[in-house]
């Protein structure tokens, strides 16, 4: 599998690429978000979920560890993991209650609860480029690689 990238300039453009990203994961799934603090993944978040109809503020859970939002689109969870000192305290959260195939699940920090946490469909990382970001994606699942065959077309499209 070959792993695709896609450069993106602001946060403007992250927004965008997260609302398109949402438009092709209408049917649930498992995301994991990897990156550095402050590389844009609470801001990808917030494009997906204003992809799938959200209006409100969308922060980031970094103390709640999980932020259900409810929309006309579909169920969106978006978890936060960068404070989470134990990967066992997400059993005490009921965590594998989360994960069902309607669902679409956004992770940040998805290392933090390894061995807990679901094989991911789909893995996007953000790093610096510039004065942007890239993104690169792989998939892990039929799922996945469903949903970053789109992403390429998508990228075709932003580039």
């Amino acid at each position: 599998m070959t792993e695709q990238t896609i450069e993106l300039a602001d946060e403007a453009s992250m927004v965008a690429f997260g609302e398109k990203l949402a438009a092709l994961a209408q049917a649930g799934g498992v995301i994991f978000l990897h990156g550095d603090l402050g590389m844009g993944k609470t801001t990808l978040c917030r494009g997906v979920l204003h992809g799938f109809g959200h209006t409100g503020a969308v922060k980031s859970p970094t103390y709640t560890l999980v932020e259900p939002y409810e929309t006309a689109s579909g169920r969106v969870y978006h978890f936060d993991l960068y404070r989470l000192s134990d990967p066992e305290e997400l059993e005490y959260l009921g965590i594998r209650d989360y994960f069902d195939d309607e669902s679409l699940s956004l992770i940040e920090w998805p290392e933090r609860g390894g061995g807990v946490l679901p094989q991911a469909d789909l893995e996007i990382s953000i790093e610096r480029a510039g004065a942007g970001r890239r993104l690169s994606w792989q998939y892990n699942s039929e799922k996945g690689r469903e949903l970053a065959d789109k992403l390429n077309e998508v990228r075709a499209l932003m580039s």
